[in-house]
C-alpha cells in the first residue's frame, strides 16, 4: 500500500494536544487523569513537542500564505487520493489513524509549505535549463498489458497488419481498468512516480500515432504503448511555470532547504512560547529563545 504523500516538515500528526485544565480525560477505580496531568506528561515527550511544532508552523504558514492556497486546490488533491484508493479509501484512512477532514488539513498544510518554499528560494535560469533536460510535457497514451512477451509480440504483429489498438486492447489486455477504454491511461509527465520507469522512457520516445515496435518489459509484465498526444517540448522558456513547480517539488524533498524555509517563516511569525518547559521547542529553527518576556 502506498504511503500518503503528505510531507509536513518531516512531521506526521497522530494526535492533538488538549487544553490545560482540571477536567478529567479518563477515570479509573484508582483515580482520575486530568487534562493538566495529561498535558504535563505529554508535553515532555518528543511526539508532543513535534505536535506543538507543527501546530505553530501551521498557524504562521496560514497567516503568511493562506491567501495563496484555495479550498478548490485542497479539494482537488483530496479527490485524487479518493480516486486512487477507490472503495478502500476509508479503510486506508483508518489504517493511517486519519479522518477525511484531517487529511484535508494536512493537504492544506503541505500546499502552504510549498508556497513558503516557492517564496523563499531563488530559481535561476541555470536551474531551469537543468530541470528542462529531464522535463517532459504531459503525454496521453494507450497501453496493452500482457503477461507473456510472445503475446505482446503477437499484438504488435496484428497492429502492423492494420488492426486497431482499441480492439486489441479489449482482446488481449489484462488491465481490467483500461482495456474497455482502448487502453487509455491518465496523462502523465516526467514527475510521475506511479508508472514503471521503462514504460515512461519508452512512451516519451514516441511521436503522435506511433506505437512501440518491441514489447516493453515492466514490473507488471509486457506492455505495448501507443502515443495519442505528445505535445512539442519547445524551449525551457515555454514551460517556465511548470519547471519552477518541479524545482519547488524537488526542494521540498531536501531537508536542508525545508529547514531553512521553516526557520524564516517562524522568525517572521513572531512566535512566543508561554510555557517555560517548552521555551526551546523551536530551538532547531530559531537562533534565540522565543520565550515571551
Amino acid at each position: 500500500m502506498k504511503k500518503w504523500l503528505i510531507a509536513l516538515a518531516g512531521v506526521l500528526l497522530s494526535f492533538t494536544l488538549v487544553a490545560c485544565g482540571s477536567k478529567s480525560v479518563a477515570t479509573t477505580d484508582g483515580g482520575k487523569i486530568t487534562e493538566s496531568a495529561y498535558y504535563s506528561s505529554l508535553k515532555n515527550t518528543s511526539s508532543g513537542k513535534q505536535v506543538l511544532q507543527q501546530m505553530i508552523l501551521n498557524k504562521v504558514l496560514d497567516k503568511q500564505y493562506g491567501d495563496k492556497v484555495k479550498d478548490s486546490e485542497v479539494n482537488k488533491d483530496f479527490a485524487k487520493y479518493k480516486k486512487q484508493y477507490g472503495s478502500s479509501f476509508n479503510a486506508v484512512l483508518q489504517q493511517n489513524g486519519m479522518t477525511a477532514s484531517g487529511l484535508k488539513n494536512d493537504i492544506k498544510a503541505n500546499l502552504l509549505l510549498q508556497e513558503a518554499v516557492k517564496d523563499n528560494i531563488k530559481i535561476t535560469d541555470a536551474q531551469l535549463k537543468q530541470q528542462f533536460k529531464s522535463f517532459q510535457p504531459k503525454v496521453t497514451v494507450n497501453q496493452i498489458l500482457v503477461s507473456k512477451k510472445s503475446t505482446a509480440e503477437k499484438v504488435i504483429s496484428e497492429l502492423k497488419d492494420g488492426k486497431s489498438f482499441s480492439s486489441l486492447a479489449k482482446k488481449y489486455s489484462t488491465d481490467s481498468a483500461t482495456k474497455k477504454k482502448g487502453g487509455r491511461i491518465a496523462a502523465f509527465d516526467n514527475t510521475n512516480t506511479s508508472l514503471d520507469k521503462n514504460f515512461k522512457a519508452a512512451a516519451f520516445k514516441l511521436d503522435n500515432g506511433e506505437y512501440t515496435k518491441t514489447p516493453v518489459k515492466t514490473q507488471y509484465g509486457y506492455q505495448v504503448i501507443q502515443m495519442v498526444n505528445h505535445p512539442k517540448k519547445g524551449s525551457y522558456k515555454d514551460h517556465e511555470s511548470e519547471l519552477k513547480d518541479q524545482i519547488v517539488a524537488n526542494k521540498l524533498q531536501d531537508s536542508a532547504t525545508v529547514h531553512s524555509v521553516v526557520s524564516k517563516v517562524l522568525k517572521k511569525g513572531n512566535v512566543q512560547i508561554q510555557d517555560k518547559d517548552l521555551e526551546n521547542v523551536l530551538a532547531d529553527y530559531l537562533t534565540s529563545s522565543s520565550k515571551k518576556k
